[in-house]
């Protein structure tokens, strides 16, 4: 039946592969979650009675990237399922396809399947990919009829994070990985790799064109960031819409103050070291008082309470239109949407940033370096930028409009 799907060389090696691990590794577009979908109806149909379990990061995910594809290919193939929306679980006549999160890798318990595919396996932290491979390989218990009890990963590289670790740097005969190019899928859309090359610095491409495992977290977080070439004399005038980036802190929140023009960002001001919510509105309201206010707050700020009252219904309450997503971002994907826009790869700059009204975001962006691939939160130079990025990248999401 599989057979009958157009399905690129290395898919179809991942798909034949009966070692014990094996990864299928490649640039953005390059068939990764098609591969591994695909893999996974193989075994439930060559294990007919027996369940299978396929994996994201976030139920979002799940929700983006799994059930379209499951679905496509369910009727591709020609296999009649309900879906349980709820419990996440495909039932078809020849067993049950279940979707989980790895979220909470404590909650991977509770069933037992016969084959198991990790989807983005290097997007969350390597400490929870460590806990999530565990609990999954404890499930994937069920004998195969061929004997083949196989647990197989599929990804972009992201620096060195599990699967560099596993497959490259201790390799094992039970394990095989294939890297593939996004060039090698020639049922990409035009011009989608021009747009890559347009938006990812070089070092970022040998990852998502590529394949590659390099270092994408050495030094400084914002290295795009120039004090001089992103600076700007832009400040608050009449009739502005300040567009306010906010992160919550206990004692120390903090907010970056920006303005758009013609799509180019403009940070113009900051405020820094203010003790909590109510607190940060005085603060707004005092130096911001009649202007319209947007603000793009941290995303916990839906379920911190202060006084009764969580830190969003605050700001609510406060006049404020908000922008806040259920979920923050991953920090990855806010510091690429900074960088891009503090210089993209045709050396545009579309975010500067008054250095003398914002002298500690300043700071923060020249100063902030990584540490075990993540931006250092023990320095303090976290929160100044998180407020920046959180805007940064909920606007770089979509077509902004005033």
């Amino acid at each position: 039946m599989i057979a009958e799907i157009d399905i690129l060389p290395a898919q179809l090696e991942f798909i034949e592969s009966n070692v014990t691990h094996t990864a299928y590794i490649g640039g953005f577009g390059s068939g990764k979650s098609t591969a591994g979908i695909l893999k996974t109806i193989t075994k439930k149909l060559q294990n007919p009675g027996m369940s299978v379990a396929y994996y994201l990061p976030t139920y979002q995910l799940i929700k983006d990237i799994a059930f379209p594809k499951f679905q496509q290919y369910l009727d591709l193939i020609g296999i009649k399922y309900d879906l349980n929306l709820s419990d996440k679980v495909y039932s078809t006549d020849f067993g049950k396809i279940i979707l989980r999160s790895m979220e909470e890798p404590q909650r991977i318990i509770g069933y037992e399947v016969c084959y198991s595919c990790i989807d983005e396996v290097d997007v969350i932290p390597m400490d929870k990919m460590k806990e999530s491979f565990a609990k999954i390989i404890a499930r994937n218990r069920a004998i195969t009829k061929d004997g083949f009890n196989l647990t197989d990963m599929v990804g972009t590289p992201e620096g060195f994070g599990f699967a560099y670790n596993y497959f490259i740097k201790d390799p094992k005969p039970n394990r095989k990985i294939i890297k593939v190019k996004t060039k090698e899928n020639p049922y990409l859309p035009k011009g989608y790799i021009e747009t890559l090359e347009e938006t990812y610095t070089p070092a970022q491409l040998e990852a998502y064109l590529n394949g590659e495992f390099i270092n994408l977290t050495s030094g400084r977080v914002y290295s795009n960031f120039n004090r001089k070439d992103n600076h700007s004399n832009r400040q608050v005038q009449p009739g502005d819409v300040l567009h306010i980036g906010m992160d919550f802190n206990i004692q120390n929140m903090a907010a970056v103050v920006h303005v758009i023009d013609n799509g180019i960002a403009y940070a113009v001001g900051e405020l820094t070291k203010i003790y909590d919510t109510m607190a940060m509105i005085k603060a707004i309201n005092s130096r911001y008082g009649g202007y319209k206010i947007v603000v793009y707050p941290d995303a916990t700020g839906a379920n911190r309470n202060t006084s009764g009252k969580t830190d969003i219904q605050l700001l609510m309450e406060a006049g404020y239109s908000l922008r806040a997503p259920n979920k923050n971002p991953f920090v990855r994907d806010r510091v690429n949407s900074a960088n891009i826009r503090f210089l993209n790869s045709k050396g545009e700059r579309r975010y500067f940033v008054n250095t003398f009204n914002c002298p500690e975001y300043t700071e923060a962006l020249e100063q902030i370096a990584y540490k075990n691939n993540e931006p250092d939160k023990d320095s303090g130079l976290d929160h100044l930028c998180d407020a920046g990025t959180y805007f940064i990248y909920m606007i770089s999401q979509v077509q902004f409009t005033i």
